[in-house]
């Protein structure tokens, strides 16, 4: 683990793959910090934030040391013990047989296997609201389309290597769409505005 200063009130955390995020991460909200504020966790990266009238930057740095140092060989991903949120899904989107060949699936095996797993958000990003999930048992890789679209419709359910997502909103998009759904993913006017923040556990289910 190599920890970078990330200017007065953070520290940058470079890890060497997500697994070993997700492990700094659940070890982190396990011990709960004096004086931390936030957690941003990313692909290979977590960022640690503090309220800096109640620590230092130097402290933290020795804690997480031990922190990273001292965690099992297999910590629990940040998801585990909460209820997984019921993501119901319209399985019409315009790369479902697509995804369903490169996978050598029928589409009710793909919906299958989609819907079987419990997935978590290992981090957010490219659009506030959008959350890449990932399930230990999810072990394909979907290419992402060769060129993306310039517009994905709000609520579609993509999929793009080992991550699923959900667009929170109309934006352009190379990930391949298996779905739709009505949930609303961001909302300025709730606290947090993203439904699925990082740890939060996913399972999709049939839009009835």
């Amino acid at each position: 683990m190599k920890i970078l200063p990330c200017g007065e009130a953070a520290l940058l955390l470079e890890l060497s793959d997500l697994a070993d995020v997700g492990a700094m991460h659940a070890k982190v909200l396990a011990a709960d910090p004096h004086g931390v504020v936030d957690l941003v966790p990313a692909e290979r990266t977590l960022l640690v934030t503090i309220d800096t009238r109640q620590r230092t930057l130097t402290s933290l740095r020795e804690q997480l040391l031990t922190l990273h140092s001292t965690r099992p060989a297999q910590a629990a991903s940040p998801s585990a013990g909460t209820t997984p949120r019921k993501i119901p899904v319209r399985y019409d989107g315009e790369d479902l047989q697509a995804v369903a060949d490169l996978l050598n699936l029928s589409v009710p095996e793909l919906i299958t296997r989609h819907q079987s797993h419990t997935w978590s958000v290992a981090f957010t990003g490219f659009a506030p609201g959008f959350a890449y999930l990932t399930a230990p048992g999810w072990t394909v890789a979907v290419p992402r389309l060769p060129e993306s679209r310039p517009a994905v419709a709000s609520g579609s359910v993509a999929l793009a290597g080992s991550y699923c997502g959900i667009y929170p909103r109309t934006s352009p998009g190379g990930w391949r769409i298996i779905g739709h759904t009505d949930v609303p993913l961001w909302d300025e006017d709730l606290q947090p505005p993203a439904l699925l923040p990082p740890g939060s556990a996913v399972e999709f289910v049939e839009h009835t």
